[in-house]
């Protein structure tokens, strides 16, 4: 037995998860009743991520902002900008691809216990509360608008405090980040019982009926991964983005794309970006901050599926209407993570543009919560590795600035 572990750990975590996943379908194809049991492998692993990121948000940006020390320069304004211009350029991706293959949809009765924003101002006013929202309150519901805005309140006070007390909050810090990738370590685990768990409950003709969909969804995010996102990259260095590209999607986008947590994933991002030898001033402060605002894939999720919508009911979208919706869907993704069922429970608002009835709507998130197996693996993916990008990109083009000075 000793022996197996010891080979078990030499494979790679990939390589692991595709094992779990692999043997999560064949049990849900041939013995799901005898097995049944194995599903709380993945309620379990969904349940210490969501437990345990929240803290790592809060301590990881609060130790770095309070060991900042004055004079040390950082690229946060351009990773920014870069986050703000990737969002909305996934919106985009996602109104063009709509266009071009237009779907319809079998509505389905579903999701109709859930209350949706009923405006823009409502998103706007939500995020502004949950930014004052109690500390203790916004860890034990997963605010991450909130904890960010605590963490770097904290973070600025506690500049001036002793070297002892920023050195024991490095400490928690990384205990915390050691934590997540104790959790990630079960990953194999979890992904087999939640992947047995999807298919014995919905049988993989479920996904098939939905197909079309499914692909438009990850096509768009694709192309936004392998050319948009590459060119954003190009235009802020100067160089080859491919070979960094490839490398983030790989490392970081991987693991993302099976434990469907930005801020779960964290510490793998935080870890290649050592790799990469990027500035650890900028990317302690970076990779937190693009976990909670960094959402192409929601952008894009939540523009095709309001489009759907549409052409379901037979609704003519003009070009105006088209570039008020690539905005809204940028603005909302910013504020899934502090709105209650992230970017499927912004799809109402969207439709709402079209005077979509919130029956209707509702049916719409329905059909995302059937896709979501797929769909909110690939928006993660998309949303974390971009995490690495972004930063990796703003680095570069700072070396090459200060190496021409």
């Amino acid at each position: 037995m000793k022996n197996l572990f010891k080979t078990w750990n030499k494979i790679s975590l990939v390589k692991q998860i595709i094992i779990g996943l692999l043997i999560g379908i064949i049990l849900a194809l041939t013995v799901p009743e005898q097995v049944s049991g194995i599903t709380i492998l993945g309620d379990l692993f969904v349940g210490a991520l969501k437990a345990v990121a929240p803290i790592l948000v809060f301590f990881l940006v609060m130790s770095a902002i309070s060991g900042h020390k004055s004079g040390q320069k950082t690229n946060m304004k351009s990773i920014i900008i870069l986050y703000l211009v990737g969002t909305f350029a996934a919106g985009c991706v996602a109104v063009i691809a709509s266009f071009i293959f237009k779907i319809n949809l079998t509505l389905v009765e579903s999701a109709s216990d859930i209350t949706p924003p009923s405006g823009i101002t409502e998103v706007l006013k939500t995020l502004v509360f949950n930014v004052v929202a109690n500390p203790v309150d916004a860890l034990l519901n997963a605010n991450y608008i909130g904890i960010l805005t605590w963490a770097l309140l904290l973070g600025v006070a506690l500049r001036f405090a002793s070297d002892s007390t920023k050195s024991m909050l490095s400490d928690v810090a990384e205990a915390v980040s050691q934590v997540v990738r104790w959790v990630i370590k079960f990953a194999p685990l979890g992904v087999m019982g939640l992947v047995f768990n999807a298919i014995a409950a919905n049988g993989i003709e479920t996904l098939f009926s939905y197909g079309k969909l499914i692909f438009l969804l990850v096509g768009a995010m694709f192309f936004d991964a392998l050319v948009v996102n590459p060119i954003i990259v190009y235009i802020k260095t100067r160089q080859n983005p491919y070979p960094l590209v490839f490398k983030c999607l790989k490392d970081s986008g991987i693991t993302a794309f099976f434990t469907r947590s930005s801020a779960a994933n964290i510490p793998v991002n935080m870890k290649l970006c050592e790799e990469l030898k990027l500035d650890k001033d900028t990317y302690s402060i970076s990779i937190p901050l693009g976990a909670t605002i960094n959402m192409g894939g929601a952008s894009i999720t939540i523009a095709i599926l309001t489009l759907a919508a549409t052409h379901t009911l037979g609704q003519t979208v003009d070009f105006g209407t088209a570039v008020i919706l690539c905005v809204l869907a940028a603005v909302s993704a910013c504020g899934a993570s502090g709105v209650a069922g992230g970017s499927l429970l912004l799809i109402p608002l969207a439709c709402s543009l079209f005077g979509i009835p919130n029956d209707i709507a509702m049916q719409v998130v329905g059909v995302g919560f059937i896709v979501g197996v797929i769909q909110d693996s690939c928006e993660t993916a998309l949303n974390s590795s971009t995490d690495v990008l972004f930063t990796a990109a703003a680095d570069i083009a700072n070396k090459k600035k200060l190496a021409k000075q």
